[in-house]
């Protein structure tokens, strides 16, 4: 059963539905740009945890801060590493880096980049005072230096793979000196822990401001180094209940809806000739996953129990409507480093069973209602995935494991699963680029906060074949080792692949050039101009 709304949610949805409909106006919503001022609006099923490049870790902070920050490098659309601010660099031997920056760019408050930015940037996210989750990523990192106003070094303790394009971080600009009275002011709300009103980067958009906690701005950046945006701004507007969100598309209120529309909503999108609806592959890989601090999921039997209870197909063809593919593990077939010969779980509840028995925990009753055990699974509100979560606890409930659900808000959801607050929890991987990722999820060094292994999984190993992927010189020598990753995680169950899911944009027929990005980001918006209607 859905949980009751809060009544502040309820009046915000109710709110929203009304100024869709035309019918009221609620506080603040007045003061919101739209089309009319070449502001393009864009739902969110979330709000932002952190736009700080540091801190942003869930798919909404990440995506918005690509458009604020760049980094010295950036992924293009296939994955490969592509200069960003960075116009080249070279690699004297296999612990350095030396980087050439772009003269001439500046931060949004008019401040040159300089080589000292990067060197701030980069100290200020080793610093354990700081506590950033992406600390762990840059281990390996033992010096930046300025060789000069636009020169950069990167030196290492040991050769790392991954690391170019671990330098896709976002750019801050350094503290101001004591003297500077206007670098102070724009620099007032770092370290990010402070208020987040004036980030400031040098990417396509500014940050503007937070309306309440709904809605958030940007304003194109005139100055952009790449050329300004076609478009005056955006307006990201939080709006949790995906029915509301496309009641607002379909009435004007919202321009663009990307990967938040439930799919059995999309036949009657496609049939307003006011909107368009685009699909194209995507990388992002959902999941289950377990804490292995747990005596009952530590086992083996239960995980793969779990794993053939799931009917993959049958969500995938009924609830997404068939916009996924199942998935064998963290690479999708775009990355090149993929390997699909790995173990699959097919649907199996007789299986499932057996592998219960076998693991100790008989049916006390049979085909009786007592479960062998119980489980708590944790999930969002999100209306999709509360219907994913019905089906996974009557599968379930089928091999005899009662699994207990939690809804949660995305804020709530979030912080409990990055402090490994759960039993079991179905998330999202977005924006899956490089294979190093199995570094960041599954090795044992990278148990918050120095990486996102939050399950507490350990396997000596895998932390073997990791490290070795990550000091293989060439791209033929890891995709070998990473094949070895991906068969090892698919034997041993520390995640139980679900999807690949399809990537879907529905927009109104006035936006002009907006394209799907595999992995979900938002870079084309700086191409997306408004048409009048």
């Amino acid at each position: 059963m859905r949980p009751p709304l809060r009544l502040g949610r309820l009046a915000r949805a109710l709110c929203l539905v009304l100024l869709g409909m035309g019918l009221a106006a609620c506080d603040g919503a007045r003061s919101l740009p739209g089309p009319s001022q070449g502001v393009l609006r864009i739902a969110l099923d979330s709000r932002p945890t952190n736009l700080d490049p540091r801190f942003a870790l869930d798919a909404n902070s990440s995506r918005i801060a690509q458009l604020i920050f760049n980094g010295l490098v950036r992924y293009d659309e296939r994955s490969r590493v592509a200069p960003d601010l960075a116009l080249s660099w070279e690699q004297p031997s296999p612990t350095t880096f030396i980087f050439h920056l772009r003269p001439g760019v500046r931060f949004h408050d008019g401040r040159p980049l300089t080589a000292e930015d990067v060197v701030y940037t980069y100290t200020s996210l080793l610093d354990p005072e700081l506590a950033s989750p992406k600390r762990g990523s840059y281990r390996g990192l033992q010096e930046v230096t300025a060789l000069d106003s636009l020169t950069v070094r990167f030196t290492l303790s040991a050769y790392e793979a991954p690391f170019l394009g671990n330098l896709s971080l976002g750019i801050l600009p350094r503290p101001a000196p004591a003297g500077d009275a206007r670098a102070r002011e724009g620099m007032r709300t770092f370290p990010p822990h402070a208020d987040q009103r004036q980030l400031i980067g040098t990417g396509p958009f500014r940050f503007a401001r937070w309306v309440g906690d709904d809605a958030l701005e940007l304003r194109a950046n005139r100055d952009s180094f790449e050329g300004p945006p076609k478009l005056a701004g955006l307006l990201f507007r939080v709006i949790p209940e995906q029915t509301v969100s496309v009641l607002e598309l379909e009435n004007g209120g919202i321009d663009l809806i990307q990967n938040e529309v439930a799919p059995d909503l999309l036949p009657r999108l496609r049939r307003n000739p006011a909107l368009r609806v685009v699909t194209g592959p995507g990388t992002n890989y959902s999941y289950f996953g377990f804490n292995f601090t747990d005596p009952i999921l530590r086992r083996w039997e239960v995980r793969a129990a779990i794993a053939h209870a799931i009917d993959r197909r049958s969500i995938i063809r009924h609830l997404l409507r068939g916009l996924a593919e199942p998935a064998t593990g963290l690479l999708s077939p775009l990355n090149w480093a993929y390997d699909g010969e790995v173990a699959t779980y097919p649907y199996d509840p007789a299986r499932a069973r057996a592998l219960l028995d076998a693991a100790g925990f008989p049916d006390p009753d049979g085909a009786g209602p007592a479960p062998r055990f119980r489980l708590h699974y944790k999930t969002t509100q999100n209306d999709l995935r509360q219907r994913i979560a019905l089906v996974l606890q009557e599968e379930l409930a089928e091999i005899g494991i009662e699994l207990q659900v939690r809804f949660f808000e995305w804020g709530t959801f979030f912080a409990d699963i990055a402090r490994g607050n759960f039993q079991l929890y179905t998330l999202t991987w977005v924006g899956v680029r490089d294979p190093d990722i199995y570094y960041y999820t599954m090795h044992s060094a990278s148990e918050p906060p120095q990486g996102a292994n939050r399950g507490r999984y350990r396997s000596a190993p895998l932390d073997l074949l990791l490290e070795r992927g990550r000091a293989a010189g060439t791209l033929e020598e890891r995709r070998a080792i990473y094949s070895e990753v991906q068969r090892l995680v698919a034997a041993e169950l520390p995640y139980v692949s679900l999807w690949y899911s399809t990537n879907i944009a529905v927009m109104r027929t006035t936006v002009q050039g907006f394209r799907l990005h595999p992995a979900g980001d938002f870079m084309s918006l700086r191409e997306v101009e408004l048409r009048a209607d």
